[in-house]
C-alpha cells in the first residue's frame, strides 16, 4: 500500500527534481555538486480516474531499500540525479506490469483484488480504459 503522506508528480520530471531536493535535505552535508548517488528508483501509478503520476528517489547506496522500484545505477543513476537524462526515454524503458493501480483511495496494488467489490469495479474501469 501506498503511503498516503507521500507526494505523486504528474511528470518524471518533477518526480526527479523533488527526489534531487529530498536527497539534498536527507544529507546537508552534501552539495549539489559533489553529492554522489549509486541508486535511482522510480514508481509509476494509475489513479482511479485514470490520471498517471510518478514518484522517485535516489540513494547513495545500491542496497538502500526504498518506496520505488531500483531503475538506473551508478554512473546511469548519478546522469539522472545531474540532470543529464531524457525523461521520454526514462518512460520508454518502465515496464507496465510494474505500474501500481489504486484500487481505493490511497491504495495501490500491481492488480485490483477481484474478490472485492470494490476490487472488481476498479478492474472493468482498468478495462474500459
Amino acid at each position: 500500500m501506498a503511503d498516503p503522506n507521500l507526494n505523486y508528480y504528474s511528470t518524471l520530471p518533477e518526480a526527479v527534481d523533488a527526489a534531487r531536493e529530498e536527497f539534498l535535505a536527507s544529507n546537508p552535508e552534501l552539495d549539489e555538486e559533489e553529492a554522489v548517488v549509486q541508486q535511482f528508483n522510480v514508481q509509476k501509478y494509475v489513479l482511479q480516474d485514470g490520471d498517471i503520476v510518478w514518484r522517485a528517489e535516489f540513494f547513495a547506496d545500491e542496497e538502500e531499500p526504498g518506496e520505488c522500484l531500483p531503475l538506473l545505477s551508478g554512473e546511469a543513476a548519478q546522469s539522472v540525479f545531474d540532470g543529464d537524462y531524457d525523461d521520454i526515454e526514462i518512460s520508454q524503458e518502465w515496464q507496465e506490469e510494474n505500474t501500481l493501480h489504486e484500487w481505493d483511495e490511497g491504495e495501490f496494488q500491481l492488480e485490483p483484488p477481484l474478490d472485492t467489490e470494490e476490487g472488481q469495479a476498479a478492474a472493468d474501469e482498468w478495462d474500459e480504459r
